[in-house]
């Protein structure tokens, strides 16, 4: 397995293989890597010619109160994860590689439904997103990338851009990859308790709950999201930061489930801002 911290060399070493006729798949991450994380790579290593992963921590998409400073970067133990998956090579920029001084330019999906659900409460974020995702493709020259539903939004936002620009990569959505107890994987779990990790389970719960209740009839909207206000109130110190009913693709709000629809919800738990979703079929056996 190789580092490589920069771009022009990433870009010239991919670039000689692919000229060789080598598929190239790319797991981007911020490190921090758990087993959901692993399942992109499992997945990508089976389906690709060379694997390469993407750690950086990337400030772009972090709003100014947000937790950049703290994000976890256990960076050698990343490396150990990546290399007994045989990961060919890891891409490892620092800050000043990506965003020199000077740096003006930006990818921004001006679409609706960027502005909705996380895009509303982190004004900015999917732009940093799309400009680092973008920029990857062009350093990495990948056939594939490999993304986690966890962030359902996120995939629609680069789904749109590489439609748009036309980029010649297939984006690859995965399921979502839980903990035993059912909380979705995610790097911010590192900042909760053993308490709150527990309580923080609420958040599958009321999903599945929600999931139950549409089976057995329910249709309205509005007392689906009553039903998960009131799970998630069980957790001590939470604070709700949405929980919407939506459109899978536009992710306008449903009233009235007639179709298909995406439950999605963020919380505030201590320190970490954990989000979830799951989609839902109106007439669906639990």
């Amino acid at each position: 397995m190789q580092i490589i911290e920069e771009p022009l060399l990433m870009q010239q070493t991919l670039s000689l293989l692919k000229a060789q006729g080598k598929s190239i798949g790319l797991v981007p991450t911020m490190g921090a890597l758990h087993q959901g994380h692993m399942s992109l790579v499992k997945e990508a290593r089976n389906k690709n010619d060379i694997l390469v992963t993407s750690i950086f921590v990337n400030p772009a998409q972090f709003g100014a109160n947000e937790d950049l400073a703290s994000y976890p970067r256990p960076f050698e133990d990343d490396l150990r994860l990546l290399d007994l998956e045989g990961v060919d090579y890891v891409f490892a920029p620092g800050p000043h590689a990506i965003y020199p001084s000077g740096y003006a330019t930006f990818i921004n999906v001006d679409a609706d439904f960027t502005r909705k659900l996380c895009g509303g409460k982190r004004p900015g974020h999917f732009q940093g997103v799309a400009t680092i995702v973008g920029m990857l493709f062009n350093i990495c020259l990948p056939d594939r990338a490999y993304f986690g539903l966890k962030d359902y939004q996120q995939v629609l936002v680069i789904k749109r851009m590489v439609k748009d620009l036309v980029i010649p990569v297939e984006v690859v959505a995965m399921p979502i990859f839980r903990e035993p107890s059912g909380l979705a994987m995610s790097s911010r779990n590192k900042y909760l308790s053993d308490q709150e990790k527990q309580e923080a389970v609420a958040l599958y719960q009321s999903l599945l709950g929600v999931k139950e209740k549409i089976a057995r009839g329910e249709r309205e909207a509005g007392k689906l999201k009553e039903y998960i206000a009131a799970k998630l109130a069980e957790i001590e110190g939470a604070k709700i930061d949405y929980v919407e009913i939506v459109d899978p693709e536009t992710l306008t709000e449903v009233d009235i489930l007639a179709a298909p629809v995406l439950v999605a919800l963020a919380v505030f738990v201590g320190k970490a801002r954990l989000i979830d979703n799951m989609l839902m079929v109106p007439g669906d056996e639990v």
